[in-house]
C-alpha cells in the first residue's frame, strides 16, 4: 500500500502558489502603502522597503516581507535590486534641495543590473534585423512583391523583454497657483515651492530613465488625502483660522481607500510616462472643506480671517497651501482606468460617520 504524506503535498502546493503570485515591492509603505496591502488581499507576493526596523513585524504580520533599507543611503538598498518586476513608490522626497536623491537612488538601484541584460538583448535584436535584411533580399530576387517589415509574428520575437514598472505617488503641488482654474494633466508645470520642486525633480528622473528603456513609469498626481484618521480635527480643536470666502483657495481630495485602489490599478493598467490625477468630483474652498467635517463632528467651525491676517498668524508652511487654488478634472481616471470611486465626494464618506466617537478629536492629521 503506498502511504502520501499529505502534509508535505500541501505544503509544496502552498509554495508553488506563493511562488507563482506576481511580486510587487512598496517603497514606503505607510498609511497608503497598508491600505494597498490590505487591498491585494494575498493577490501578490509583497516586500516592503522601510527605514524603520521596528516596523518589521507589523509588515510581516501584514504579509509582507520586509526589507530594511534608507533611500538616503543607497549602499543600503542592494537587496531591492530586481527583487519585483513591479514598484510602488510612495516614499516622499528628502526635506531639502530642488533635487530629489531618493528617486535617483531609487532609479539607479532598481536598474543598475538591466545594463548588461539590455545589452545583450540589444546585440540580439542587431543580429535578427541583419538576418531579415539577408532575407528580404533573397525574397527580392524571387518575388516582386516583399512584406513591410516582416510578418507580426516575426517582429513579436524580437519585441524587447519587459521592463521594470514604476509607479509614482507625486502631488498635484506640482502645478503652483492656478488661480482657481480648471486643468487637467496636461498643464505645465510651475512649482512654487522647494517641496514642489523636488516633485517635479522625481517625475522628471523617472520619465527620463523610461527614455532609456530601462523602465515604465506612471506618476500619479495626488491632492489631499482624507479618511477616518487623516481628517482636520487637531486644527479645528486648536481653533486654527481658515481664509474668508472671498480670500479662499479651492483644494481637492481623495478618500485614502481610493487612493489605494487608483494606485493598484495603475500598476497593471497605467500608460507608460502617463499622468493621472487622483482626485475625487470634490469642487470646495479650503474653509468649506473644514466647516464640512467640523458640522459632520459636531463640533465649532473654524474661525475666518482675512489673507493680509493669515500672513501675520500662520506659518510658512500652511501658508503656502493657501497660497495655492486649482480645480482637477479627473476623466483620464475614469475613461481610461476605468475606476470607480467609492467616494466620489467629501459629503460621500462624512454621511458615513455615524458619531464623532469613531474618531477621536486630536488625532486627525492637521
Amino acid at each position: 500500500m503506498r502511504i502520501v504524506d499529505r502534509s508535505y503535498n500541501a505544503s509544496t502546493m502552498k509554495a508553488t502558489r506563493n511562488m507563482r503570485r506576481p511580486r510587487l515591492l512598496i517603497v514606503g509603505c505607510g498609511d497608503v502603502g497598508m491600505r494597498c496591502v490590505r487591498q491585494l488581499q494575498r493577490r501578490a507576493r509583497l516586500y516592503a522597503l522601510t527605514s524603520h526596523a521596528e516596523r518589521r513585524d507589523e509588515l510581516r504580520a501584514a504579509g509582507v516581507t520586509p526589507i530594511v533599507g534608507d533611500l538616503d543611503v543607497r549602499a543600503s538598498l542592494s537587496r531591492i535590486a530586481r527583487l519585483a518586476p513591479t514598484v510602488l513608490h510612495l516614499a516622499p522626497p528628502q526635506k531639502t534641495g530642488d533635487e530629489d536623491t531618493r528617486t535617483r537612488a531609487l532609479i539607479a538601484t532598481l536598474t543598475a543590473t538591466l545594463a548588461a541584460p539590455r545589452i545583450r538583448h540589444a546585440r540580439h535584436v542587431a543580429t535578427g534585423r541583419l538576418r531579415r535584411a539577408q532575407h528580404v533580399i533573397r525574397a527580392r530576387k524571387t518575388s516582386s512583391i516583399v512584406p513591410d517589415g516582416g510578418s507580426p509574428a516575426l517582429r513579436a520575437s524580437h519585441d524587447a523583454p519587459r521592463r521594470l514598472r514604476v509607479v509614482y505617488a507625486s502631488t498635484t503641488g506640482v502645478y503652483g497657483d492656478c488661480g482657481g482654474a480648471w486643468l487637467d494633466e496636461t498643464r505645465p508645470v510651475a512649482p512654487a515651492n522647494d517641496r514642489a520642486k523636488r516633485r517635479v525633480s522625481a517625475e522628471t528622473q523617472l520619465r527620463r530613465a523610461a527614455t532609456r528603456r530601462v523602465l515604465t513609469a506612471s506618476i500619479a498626481r495626488i491632492p489631499g488625502i482624507y479618511a477616518g484618521n487623516r481628517l482636520p480635527l487637531a486644527r479645528l480643536e486648536k481653533r486654527t483660522p481658515a481664509l474668508v470666502d472671498e480670500d479662499d483657495v479651492y483644494t481637492n481630495h481623495i478618500h485614502a481607500d481610493d487612493l489605494a485602489a487608483i494606485l493598484l490599478r495603475m500598476t497593471t493598467h497605467g500608460r507608460p510616462s502617463r499622468v493621472i490625477h487622483a482626485s475625487d468630483d470634490t469642487t470646495l474652498k479650503m474653509g468649506n472643506y473644514f466647516d464640512r467635517v467640523a458640522d459632520a463632528f459636531g463640533v465649532e467651525r473654524a474661525p475666518r480671517i482675512s489673507r493680509d491676517e493669515a500672513e501675520q498668524q500662520l506659518g510658512e508652511t500652511m501658508l503656502s497651501f493657501m497660497r495655492e487654488s486649482r480645480r482637477l478634472l479627473n476623466t483620464r481616471l475614469k475613461r481610461e482606468l476605468r475606476v470607480q470611486l467609492r467616494y466620489p465626494d467629501v459629503d460621500d464618506f462624512l454621511r458615513t460617520i455615524a458619531s464623532p466617537a469613531r474618531i477621536q478629536p486630536g488625532a486627525g492629521k492637521p
